[in-house]
């Protein structure tokens, strides 16, 4: 029977039965005793195995996490499964604070617990992290060996925790955090489950360094990634803005000007794009801009609205929105504007509108040292011209070598600046006229002579180009008959010009004939039948058509001091035919004939009347 039952405890080992089965078998005692040591040994050994499968299986997993915060959650996790305890939770190591924090807990419900600090010698996790090794209580309440606090016990209290076992996570040599394994009753914990901690804290460091490396890898490779995508981009643009430079050059090489740079520009970055110089003058454009047409060499708008004038403020591109203005200078002169909008909005697109703005730069210089050339020949041939020293001939043949035919009406116009030096004045006025005229200088006067018939509107003209430049008088005499009739047409246009400074009509343009009788005292050849018919023409037409009396009527009415009734009484008409022909002349001259600026000037012209041999020619109808 003792071996038959002998063999039976054999079979139950063979078949790694438990430990109590083998107490239902009836046999020897110490055969019971034997048999009761091989199935304990083979069962350590089994979990030892599979404590062994589990760490290794940890660490698999632990190697294929990339995220040190997920590391932390698998190692917890893992800490409770392997260790069998009620909860597990890992703390880190703050080196600004010199404590240690919760940062991962897995079977914990106490908010009190899961944000416990623990500091260095305090508490069973403050111990494990001050002297590095690990540390375990059968029930840490009421364990003396460690240093307790309020903060502590009420989170332990809390979780209800009474056996824990901790034990360090040392990563690369340096302290950086605690591991934690704890049941809610008292437990003694065995040196086997204190080494499969501390192996599983020994893992939780390797992955943990392994996490950190890939993850600083992999900030690496995003900011080596974010870089090269700069550099991609910064060679983008260089090699964009140096096509842009190369495609300039091409068209100043090949002769072309500012308006095919703008021209370029726009075909670039898209929009529309205004070139103005230093003036204000439009020079060119291309696309559509916003506002009404610009006249040829006329003030643009463009060149004074806020963003214009804010970058030429700051000395470079200004962006707002869409558009842009840029200055163009070369060094310490300022040449001009260069405004528009762009179609994108990239940096190399700004790199380009500044590239356009310094080769424009470098052509309005050119044009601008080129034209000073011109008018410094230019000048000389109008102070000769003015003197009258060069002969008819020679004088036209130099004139058509400027641009100018002789036989096409010129006007004369005389220009002073408030402020402005005359040399400024020169330079400004010899742009503002370009090809349709030439400018010099005679004294403390700009001349200009323009191809013209009026010289009331080509000084007005002209005027308004100079607008920019500051205030600018202009007075304007022609059209001269022939060469030897400038130097006399000069004369009467510096007298029309003093006389308008005398009268204070600074910043004014105006003909000798626009300054009424003033007009016939300035002027070198006074015309007065052209004075009387301009003042009071309509009235002596009026009197030739109708056999009327209003000429009389108005000597009259002037000398009895504009008194209606004294007037009838020389007249010998009843005072109301004074008054209807007076009416008369209102409708003929206009509302304000009796003002008295006007009305000095029709009695000056009524008495011019009477210097005359014959009555003024009557204008013709129509």
């Amino acid at each position: 029977m003792a071996q038959d039952g002998s063999l039976e405890l054999l079979r139950l080992l063979a078949d790694s039965a438990p430990t109590h089965h083998l107490d239902r078998i009836g046999a020897q005692p110490e055969a019971h005793r034997l048999a009761r040591a091989v199935a304990l040994r083979a069962e350590d050994q089994r979990r030892r195995e599979g404590q062994l499968r589990a760490l290794v299986d940890t660490a698999r997993d632990l190697a294929a996490a990339r995220d040190p915060s997920g590391v932390l959650d698998a190692i917890v996790r893992r800490a409770r499964a392997l260790m069998g305890t009620d909860v597990s939770y890992l703390t880190l190591y703050d080196p600004e604070r010199g404590d240690t924090y919760m940062r991962a807990t897995d079977g914990a419900v106490a908010p009190t617990f899961r944000a416990l600090r623990l500091e260095l010698g305090v508490g069973l996790g403050g111990l494990v992290a001050s002297s590095l090794s690990p540390w375990w209580s059968t029930d840490y309440p009421h364990d003396d060996r460690f240093a307790h606090t309020t903060t502590i016990d009420t989170g332990v209290q809390d979780e209800g925790l009474v056996a824990i076992c901790g034990t360090p996570l040392v990563a690369e040599g340096e302290f950086v955090g605690v591991l934690f394994a704890a049941h809610r009753t008292r437990h003694t914990f065995t040196q086997e489950e204190v080494a499969l901690l501390g192996s599983l804290a020994d893992l939780a460091a390797v992955s943990m360094v392994q996490a950190r490396a890939h993850q600083e890898t992999a900030r690496a490779l995003a900011a080596l990634s974010v870089a090269h995508e700069a550099v991609r981009r910064h060679t983008e643009v260089i090699e964009r803005s140096a096509a842009a430079h190369d495609r300039f050059t091409e068209l100043i090489g090949a002769g072309g000007g500012v308006t095919d740079l703008t021209t370029a520009l726009v075909g670039l970055v898209g929009g529309w794009a205004v070139l103005t110089d230093a003036a204000g003058t439009r020079r060119s454009a291309h696309g559509t801009p916003p506002g009404d047409p610009v006249e040829a060499g006329a003030v643009d708008p463009l060149a004074d609205t806020p963003l214009a004038r804010a970058a030429r403020a700051s000395g470079g591109l200004t962006v707002e929105d869409m558009r842009y203005a840029v200055p163009v200078r070369a060094g310490h002169h300022h040449l001009g504007t260069l405004v528009g909008v762009a179609g994108q909005l990239h940096d190399a697109d700004w790199r380009i509108v500044e590239r356009a703005a310094a080769v424009s730069a470098l052509v309005l210089l050119f044009e601008r040292d080129t034209e000073a050339a011109r008018q410094r020949r230019v000048s000389d041939l109008v102070t000769d011209l003015l003197a009258g020293v060069l002969p008819s001939a020679e004088a036209t043949r130099v004139l058509r070598k400027e641009g100018l035919d002789a036989g096409v009406p010129l006007c004369v116009i005389a220009m002073r600046a408030t402020t402005a030096p005359v040399s400024a004045l020169v330079l400004a006025a010899g742009v503002a006229v370009g090809r349709s005229g030439i400018v010099g200088e005679a004294g403390r006067t700009a001349v200009a002579l323009v191809a013209d018939a009026d010289p009331s509107a080509a000084a007005s003209r002209l005027a308004a180009r100079l607008r920019s430049f500051g205030e600018v008088t202009a007075a304007g005499v022609g059209p001269v008959a022939g060469m030897d009739g400038i130097p006399d047409a000069f004369g009467e246009a510096r007298r029309t010009l003093d006389a308008m400074l005398a009268l204070d009509r600074r910043g004014e343009s105006a003909a000798a004939a626009d300054l009424g009788f003033a007009g016939l005292v300035v002027g070198s050849a006074p015309d007065i039948a052209a004075y009387v018919e301009r003042v009071i023409g309509p009235v002596i037409d009026y009197d030739r058509e109708r056999g009327a009396e209003l000429v009389k009527t108005l000597e009259a009415y002037f000398a009895a001091g504009g008194s209606a009734a004294r007037a009838s009484e020389p007249l010998h008409v009843h005072v109301n035919t004074v008054v209807q022909r007076m009416s008369r002349v209102g409708r003929l001259l206009g509302a304000d004939w009796d003002e008295p600026e006007r009305a000095l000037e029709v009695q000056l012209a009524l008495r011019l009347r009477r210097l005359l041999p014959t009555r003024p020619r009557s204008r013709p109808s129509g």
